[in-house]
């Protein structure tokens, strides 16, 4: 049973349940301070793959099987599978997941692609539609600069406030029973625009909608952010992580103590080249899929709030002037005997 409280939060009275996830990274990731939770890394950025898009589609299956194995499944025992990543057509996914025969949903929501997928597949099992459901989402450094920047042959210099797309892919399978994290809450975000059309400063764009979102499920909730051992959010980088700790002050919400970014946990940004920090659909979906849930398995944290962010920008769009409209999903995980 699924019920609305508040204005936009989901309470779901029986939370379904985590009880797969896997995760996989190319080297860059792997040279970050998360490298060894990643399961698989991929050390050729093709992954043996002819081309980057074929690559980033192994990502993504790699991920799944290690997500099914966990949770004792296999391609048949899941009735649904939400995927997406950040290419048109969503191509990466629906190559990936052409071999599995499961029913297919694809996802676009940009960085915020992870979030939306659990909360896709938590609504399906505890709806009764499924016992089990699948979310995949991957992105990939050489397909996203192609696709919404310059070819890399180009060499462009990227401002200080770019962020580098993750080369890497997360993926989880949601039961409804079962051990693993529960899926307790969910707040589908509202499109948040603020005017922002510099592409290579998404993070100003996000940090509005991330905020909305955790303003609209503290106020449903009546919760304050210490109520939680982390709040992390997908990708925002150093400078919409800013925004974000200003824009809530302003609301009287202070998340400075329990917030992290991933965009700024993936990547050592005085030792590798990526200047804002990480960003990309496989950014938040990695590490959740990796050290966060890692971490509650092993009870380092057992109450958190997951706020996936995405900027919904297009090159056709922004090329004729327009603005980058965001999105920002949460998802709130707890440990079953917590």
């Amino acid at each position: 049973m699924i019920k609305r409280i508040g204005a936009y939060t989901l309470k779901f009275c029986e939370p379904p349940i985590i009880t797969g996830y896997g995760a996989t990274a190319g080297k860059k990731e792997s040279e970050g301070p998360l490298g060894k939770s990643f399961k698989k890394v991929y050390y050729d950025s093709r992954a043996g793959q002819d081309t980057w898009e074929k690559a980033e589609a192994k990502f993504q299956q790699e991920a799944f099987i290690q997500a099914m194995d966990m949770s004792g499944n296999r391609a048949e025992d899941i009735d649904f599978i939400f995927a997406g990543d950040l290419l048109n057509q969503l191509i990466s996914s629906s190559y990936s997941m052409r071999g599995f025969n499961i029913p297919y949903l694809g996802q676009y929501g940009a960085c915020s692609t992870m979030a939306q997928g659990i909360i896709m597949a938590s609504m399906t099992v505890a709806g009764g539609a499924a016992n089990q459901a699948g979310a995949v989402t991957s992105s990939h450094f050489c397909t996203a600069e192609r696709q919404y920047r310059y070819p890399l042959e180009y060499g462009g210099v990227r401002p200080q406030t770019a962020q580098w797309t993750v080369t890497a892919s997360g993926s989880v399978v949601v039961s409804s029973t079962g051990k693993g994290v529960e899926v307790c809450h969910g707040v589908v975000g509202k499109i948040v625009d603020k005017g922002v059309t510099d592409l290579n400063n998404m993070g100003a764009a996000m940090a509005p909608a991330a905020m909305d979102t955790l303003k609209t499920f503290f106020d449903d909730t009546m919760t304050k952010p210490q109520d939680y051992d982390r709040i992390f959010t997908g990708d925002l980088g150093q400078v919409g992580t800013e925004i974000l700790h200003q824009l809530l002050q302003g609301e009287g919400y202070f998340i400075d103590d329990v917030h992290r970014d991933c965009g700024l946990m993936i990547y050592d940004r005085e030792k590798q080249d990526v200047h804002a920090g990480g960003s990309g659909c496989g950014c938040g979906a990695s590490v959740l899929c990796s050290t966060i849930l890692d971490d509650m398995a092993e009870k380092k944290l057992n109450n958190i709030l997951f706020v996936a962010t995405g900027a919904l920008m297009s090159p056709t769009s922004n090329q004729q002037g327009e603005s980058i409209p965001s999105v920002a999903h949460l998802v709130h995980l707890k440990n079953q005997d917590v």
